[in-house]
Formats: structure tokens, C-alpha cells, sequence
């Protein structure tokens, strides 16, 4: 399985996603291990992020359903 991200997306380190979606990082990491929140892509040993499309989109799942309701 060949996964292609958009060439312009950026991998974004857990402060920016933190800022971006304004959770908590523990928040962040009970968000992925539950499936509801992208999982972070192992960049090295000890180094991860997130890329910038699936965190965009995840906020925009969150306002679509704010719209729903």
C-alpha cells in the first residue's frame, strides 16, 4: 500500500498541532489511541508529527459536525 501525501503538506511537531486545534497534548495522544484524531508518522527514533492535511481536515470534521447539530 502506497500512501502519497500532498506535496505541499507539512509534518507538524506536537506544539503546532497543540496550537493548532487547541487541545492538550495528553488530549492529543487519548484522542489518537481512542482512533478519533490521526495518528502521528514516525519521523525518527524519537521524533513524530502529524501531517498538516489530516489535522486540517480533522478540524474541519469538527465544525462540519458543529453544523449538524
Amino acid at each position: 500500500m502506497q500512501l502519497v501525501a500532498n506535496e505541499h503538506d507539512r509534518v507538524l511537531k506536537i506544539y503546532e498541532v497543540v496550537n493548532q486545534t487547541a487541545l492538550s497534548k495528553t488530549g492529543i495522544y487519548e484522542a489518537v489511541k481512542s482512533n478519533s484524531f490521526p495518528p502521528p508518522i514516525k519521523l525518527g527514533r524519537r521524533s513524530s508529527g502529524w501531517l498538516q492535511s489530516e489535522v486540517s481536515n480533522w478540524i474541519a470534521e469538527r465544525a462540519a459536525a458543529r453544523e449538524e447539530v
